[in-house]
């Protein structure tokens, strides 16, 4: 029994309020006490999505190839490996495998039936890790009462239980809700097969459709999201940013994925195309809007950047720096690169090159209206930071995207910011402060601020200095190479490791770091498993411009009661691919780390306030029992 040490008897009164008799502290004690012995929720880490929704849609639906497995293990005698990918696709797509049943003729009665039935034993099978009351909250509400009923029929038991639940399932097909009830187990196991997913950050650019994986990911029960650079560079246009908002257009012109603005959020590019048109008129429309918006750009990044000095970012304001008469640059140092082009017909020779042109000035007003006016824009980033954070502690692992600011000596670096200095958490702590006033309040220096955790080589989103202008204006390659922070050389050894786990508050000995932003290049020979297991990158290139680098479609690591699991997608399906030959993941297993007994709830966060509940309920009971509080009749 926990000891009766004294408790302020306000608190005691707040907990009676909530539990007011002891028939119902014995519940949740009962409770409480219970689920700690269950297995631990599954949880799947996924970063650097970069708008791949068809392969992100995919994944989220075979739930990273859990339902596979478990579809083997419950039917791998019963089924042929082709009946079993069939019965996955109905799993995964269930309202277009029914209809490509339907046109061939195929969506029998019987085979509603015999789906039914797997399904429903899948489900039954998956839901023994959860309580009852859990299991109940993943299914569609419309059809909680008669799945539960079929969840809890045991027709094995005695001949009027089989009656009851074959009626059951023939009522439902008789009445032609087969295909309705079919999507709903489908939504059932898929939660089941996933207890929590973490997105490890960048949602956004280079793929088409960023905003149907945010509409995706917001119907997800229980989802936590780690901000990448570049959901804070769209987090900080669709505020205001003026900065922000001429790289987001800059990198949709470069990645050729105009329509997630246009299409997805409803902001037109039809002023600056237009206005770009008469400044460069021997060029491709797409080439001249991005010569106009990177122009802008890094006007006003330079002003910003003169604005901030605590930033550090001197070395990426350049433009005053351009010789137009020998049409070079003289970079800081003396060092002379000829330039990719001369011709810049919105900066006068000899005026400030930092100054925007009324034409710019008219552009980025337009352009600033359409995102702060965009409601579907405004949603996601509402959504982002409602789910997200710069870094997350989550059951022994310590979740963010770039890195924690190092010395090459691997000593915590000490950044000076208004007259203050921060290092390790609380310089995370501080930035997350200051990207939430951006949200809160709209000024200036906390939307400049947006900027610098997007390109900062002090940022812990970035950690590198980038190259925009010598990639965009000079033809020496070799002045491209982007500097970066120490930590993405020093997350190799263990020594380092350990040493911002227990930074942040973590087991340095067992937890683990879980990383992104850096794509992993596998055919190269690197591996994703640093410092013996210690850190972990899963950035392994869901973009298919990555692919080429990186020689895989992904990463997706599961944790679950066992331990650490990192699965290496070869090739991701599509739906098309699904319906048309039942196509799947292709993925290589790793064991990250193997635990010599199953983890359970009590081993989580979650158990760890759980047991804390326990200890303040007994404390309640005992007031009841010795007559400090008296329970309601």
């Amino acid at each position: 029994m926990v000891r009766s040490a004294a408790r302020p008897s306000k608190v005691l009164r707040l907990l009676a309020e909530k539990y007011p008799t002891k028939e119902i502290v014995y519940e949740q004690l009962i409770y409480l006490q219970s689920r700690l012995a269950l297995p631990k929720g599954i949880e799947h880490f996924l970063s650097d999505l970069h708008g791949e929704y068809e392969s992100f849609f995919h994944i989220l639906n075979n739930c990273s190839g859990v339902i596979r497995e478990k579809v083997e293990y419950v039917f791998g005698t019963r089924m042929t490996r082709a009946e079993q990918a069939e019965f996955c696709t109905l799993i995964y797509y269930p309202k277009e495998k029914i209809e490509q049943m339907r046109e061939t003729r195929r969506a029998t009665p019987a085979w509603y039936r015999a789906n039914l039935e797997r399904l429903l034993a899948l489900a039954k099978l998956m839901s023994f890790k959860y309580p009852a009351s859990k299991v109940s909250g993943f299914i569609p509400a419309r059809y909680a009462s008669v799945i539960v009923e079929l969840m809890t029929t045991r027709p094995e038991a005695d001949a009027a239980q089989m009656a009851y639940w074959q009626r059951l399932l023939s009522a439902i097909v008789q009445i032609d809700a087969g295909a309705d009830f079919i999507e709903a187990f489908a939504v059932l196991i898929k939660r089941l097969a996933v207890d929590r997913l973490h997105i490890v950050g960048d949602f956004f650019d280079r793929g088409h459709r960023p905003d149907a994986i945010l509409d995706s990911l917001m119907e997800h029960p229980n989802v936590d999201i780690e901000w990448g650079n570049h959901d804070l560079l769209w987090m900080g246009a669709a505020l205001g940013s003026e900065a922000c908002i001429a790289t987001v257009v800059r990198n949709s012109l470069r990645y050729g994925n105009t329509d997630v603005l246009e299409r997805g959020y409803g902001i037109s590019m039809r002023p600056l195309t237009t206005f770009a048109a008469h400044l460069y008129p021997d060029e491709r429309p797409i080439r001249a809007a991005e010569r106009a918006i990177t122009m802008m750009l890094f006007k006003l990044e330079g002003a910003l950047i003169a604005r901030n000095p605590d930033f550090q970012m001197d070395g990426r304001r350049l433009l005053h720096c351009i010789d137009y008469r020998s049409s070079c640059a003289v970079l800081p140092g003396g060092r002379r690169c000829e330039l990719e082009h001369a011709y810049f017909p919105t900066i006068e020779e000899g005026s400030d090159p930092y100054v925007l042109t009324e034409g710019e000035q008219a552009i980025l007003a337009e352009l600033r209206t359409a995102f702060t006016e965009s409601s579907a824009l405004r949603r996601h980033v509402d959504y982002l930071y409602q789910k997200g954070s710069l870094y997350n502690c989550a059951n022994g692992n310590l979740l963010f995207h770039g890195c924690v600011p190092l010395h090459a000596d691997g000593s915590l670096r000490e950044i000076v910011f208004g007259g203050k200095a921060y290092r390790g958490r609380a310089w995370f702590d501080f930035c997350e402060r200051m990207a939430r006033e951006a949200q809160l309040y709209g000024e200036e220096p906390a939307l400049d601020f947006l900027y610098f955790l997007w390109c900062g080589r002090l940022s812990p989103a970035s950690g590198r200095e980038m190259k925009t202008f010598e990639r965009a204006l000079l033809s020496d390659a070799s002045t491209w190479k982007e500097p970066a922070d120490p930590y993405f050389r020093l997350i190799d050894t263990e020594e380092t490791c350990r040493m911002v786990l227990e930074e942040f508050g973590m087991d340095g000995a067992r937890g683990h770091i879980i990383n992104g932003h850096v794509p992993v290049k596998v055919k190269k020979g690197e591996s994703p498993v640093k410092a013996g297991g210690r850190a972990i990158v899963i950035d392994g290139g869901f973009c298919r411009a990555y692919h080429t680098k990186t020689g895989i479609a992904g990463y997706t690591l599961i944790s679950n009661s066992r331990g650490l699991r990192l699965l290496q997608h070869q090739k991701v399906a599509n739906v098309r691919e699904a319906l048309r030959g039942s196509g799947d993941i292709e993925s290589v297993a790793e064991t990250v780390e193997l635990q010599a007994r199953h983890g359970t709830v009590g081993d989580t966060d979650e158990g760890r306030a759980m047991k804390e509940e326990i200890t303040d309920l007994y404390n309640l009971l005992l007031a009841y029992q010795n007559g400090m509080l008296k329970p309601k009749e």
